[in-house]
């Protein structure tokens, strides 16, 4: 659900001028959510640019690095000023903020306006990941797992070290902070040998989520003409049995 939400504009000269100066590269806010940060009315964030390419991204043009046009940073912070009687908290999303030089400044100020915070990330910059939990700076961590880390090249990332992804999950595994991992089922990328690879290797995990896969909007339509990718809610259903062994809770979205 997207809901009173200001999306980028890839044309905005005005608004990249703005952004970049305060390093922080913004493509769009959702004013509300029910959804997206568990159990709190939340805004999200979305912050533009990703350093992976995947084809069923539904997010194509903030993977692509557009801008939003009229809104900066201080007046992110206005916002939230303004919203402090009815939003329980702030989703940081993307493309993928952990890319952003500032993200830390930008957490570490809406941390102390009293906001929980929560990140959405795919696990590429791990060291990142262990400062915002290390100075207190995120509450929830949604980690993607995009498929096992051993094939993520060069369809996801074209280069890349798969051993970061790896480091990411031990780090939100072993932190004391709520999270998740999510995986979404589309061919090839998924198969019931890489859900069961990736149950094994975030074994006990809190929340796993498989998310089923919607061919609209993406970022390489091309990949799926002719392809069927997505998987019925009974194969879904049979792909969340494999992980049972392994993590605490399995859910389908």
């Amino acid at each position: 659900m997207r809901i009173n939400t200001i999306y980028c504009d890839q044309h905005s000269s005005k608004s990249s001028i703005v952004n970049r100066q305060s390093s922080i590269t913004i493509g769009g806010l959702q004013k509300n959510s029910l959804i997206d940060y568990p159990g709190k009315i939340s805004c999200v964030l979305f912050l533009s640019g990703c350093n992976f390419a995947c084809p069923y991204c539904h997010n194509p043009d903030l993977a692509r690095g557009c801008l939003a046009a009229n809104i900066n940073e201080n007046s992110i912070y206005d916002f939230l000023e303004s919203r402090r009687e009815f939003l329980d908290g702030v989703v940081i999303s993307g493309g993928e903020p952990t890319l952003q030089k500032d993200l830390i400044r930008l957490c570490r100020k809406t941390k102390q306006m009293g906001y929980p915070v929560k990140i959405d990330t795919n696990g590429s910059r791990p060291r990142v990941v262990q400062a915002l939990i290390d100075e207190g700076l995120v509450d929830y961590v949604a980690m993607d797992i995009k498929t096992d880390p051993a094939r993520y090249f060069p369809l996801i990332q074209k280069k890349g070290n798969q051993k970061n992804i790896i480091a990411s999950i031990q780090i939100i595994m072993e932190s004391k902070i709520d999270y998740e991992f999510r995986t979404t089922c589309i061919k090839p990328f998924i198969d019931a040998d890489v859900i069961e690879s990736i149950s094994r290797l975030i074994s006990g995990a809190k929340l796993y989520a498989l998310q089923k896969f919607r061919n609209s909007g993406v970022l390489q339509p091309e990949f799926f003409h002719g392809n069927e990718c997505g998987y019925s809610d009974d194969e879904l259903m049979h792909l969340k049995s494999l992980t049972k062994p392994w993590v605490k809770r399995c859910i389908v979205r």
